[in-house]
């Protein structure tokens, strides 16, 4: 059905039917009650911090019965919260605090660890670039500068193999 056919029909509903069809929406599909959950109680201050929690676990898990868990460092983690919040309609400032923390939390653990994969490089240049370009989309990108430029100079500090591949991105939008 296109958007044009859905108006059409919509259109020929009354007020009753609207809001029947709504309810059932809402009742039938978890997306839609959390649309709506949203909608009406927009605690962005609450899902940023379970976030960044979710986020930080990854690289920093819990212990479990003493024992400590190994870190994951799963990129996608951080990916799905940031995909959720641009459906959801979350304030971009938000989203770009949530992509910057990913980065620089993985900063500080590769700080602290030795990392061999050269996944975990090219994710975090992925992660890097994908959040540039949100916030220069989003025209808030100097509102962010000093933690981008922060971010590249941490990686001039590990000595990260693809540091000239973020200076590149940083050259873009410094001339």
């Amino acid at each position: 059905m296109s958007k044009r056919d859905l108006k059409k029909y919509l259109a020929e509903l009354n007020k009753e039917q609207l809001e029947e069809q709504i309810i059932e929406l809402y009742e039938k599909f978890s997306p839609v009650k959390v649309y709506y959950n949203f909608v009406f109680n927009p605690k962005e201050e609450t899902l940023l911090q379970e976030c960044k929690l979710k986020i930080s676990n990854e690289y920093y898990p819990f212990k479990k019965a003493g024992r400590r868990s190994k870190p994951k460092m799963r990129r996608s983690v951080a990916q799905k919260y940031i995909k959720h919040f641009l459906v959801l309609g979350v304030d971009p400032f938000v989203i770009a605090d949530v992509m910057l923390y990913n980065i620089e939390i993985a900063q500080t653990f590769s700080s602290e660890h030795d990392i061999k994969q050269d996944l975990f490089f090219k994710s975090m240049l992925n992660s890097f670039e994908q959040a540039v370009i949100f916030l220069i989309s989003n025209g808030i990108l100097n509102d962010f500068k000093p933690r981008i430029i922060a971010i590249h100079d941490e990686t001039i500090v590990q000595k990260w193999y693809n540091e000239p591949e973020f200076n590149a991105i940083i050259e873009r939008f410094e001339y």
